[in-house]
């Protein structure tokens, strides 16, 4: 960790809900198409990745944190046995 970070205000929780239609999907596009995002050996359609990762935000699974700082948006998915509240 360095200096900068320890006074760095941590990111907020943004609810999936809270979002448009449009915008939500958006914002699950830009972390599917990002690179390192890849699902293994084969190829996943765009919209099977979508729909995934919007099951994971309905489901708590993952949520959508907003970064104050640099003014950038993630989906950040949650450990096994961590939950995302309402």
């Amino acid at each position: 960790m360095n200096e900068d970070d320890v006074d760095r205000p941590a990111p907020v929780p943004v609810p999936h809900t809270e979002l448009s239609p449009g915008a939500l999907r958006g914002v699950i596009e830009a972390y599917v198409l990002r690179e390192g995002t890849e699902y293994g050996a084969r190829d996943v359609d765009l919209e099977v990745k979508v729909a995934q990762v919007l099951r994971q935000l309905e489901r708590g699974e993952a949520r959508i944190l907003f970064d104050t700082v640099d003014e950038t948006i993630d989906i950040v998915p949650l450990r096994r046995g961590e939950r995302s509240r309402p």
